[in-house]
């Protein structure tokens, strides 16, 4: 049995839906489209630099995996893949994380304006923060930049209970692969 996973100081173990030795996937706790997802570290660094070379072609092979299986899954023709490196970025959570984003020739959110993606990804990192205190029902110890509101009112924090449920749902895809 492996050990809790941690997002910079945030318990995230429920969430994960895939692990290696070196990097994890969970779920997003404010998905901007359906399957947004986000691949981890499990040693929490700042920056892409501070990885080892073990540590990166972990990273960068689970990106692939679970991009691969996420596409799949959601019926998406694409990905998009970012990644806020260090705060002056946007990163909020001082935790290395790639996200992962399905995306849709037809019927996409952002269809016809594809780069309006990188301006919500940058609302959803500024608000990670607070949402995931009242997602886990108390405080964390994350050090960030002044959380910003998140203008899209329909994307609410998800209860750890909905992301597991998601989370269970996708570890089957790949006890599959």
């Amino acid at each position: 049995m492996m050990g809790p996973l941690f997002f910079s100081t945030i318990e995230v173990t429920r969430q994960a839906f895939y692990r290696s030795s070196l990097s994890y996937a969970i779920v997003n706790l404010k998905p901007i489209v359906p399957g947004h997802v986000l691949v981890i570290p499990i040693r929490p660094v700042l920056r892409l630099a501070d990885l080892d070379a073990s540590e990166l072609s972990s990273l960068m092979t689970s990106v692939q995996t679970v991009g691969k299986v996420i596409e799949r899954v959601y019926g998406a023709d694409a990905l998009t893949i970012a990644c806020q490196d260090g705060k002056a970025a946007g990163q909020s959570v001082p935790h290395l994380h790639f996200h992962l984003l399905p995306r849709k020739l037809q019927g996409d959110r952002f269809q016809g304006n594809n780069d309006a993606v990188y301006p919500e990804l940058e609302r959803s990192e500024g608000t990670l923060p607070r949402d995931l205190q009242s997602a886990i029902g108390g405080t964390t110890r994350v050090e960030s930049a002044p959380v910003k509101m998140d203008a899209d009112e329909d994307r609410k924090p998800r209860t750890i209970e909905e992301m597991a449920k998601e989370a269970q749902w996708l570890k089957t895809f790949f006890d599959q692969a």
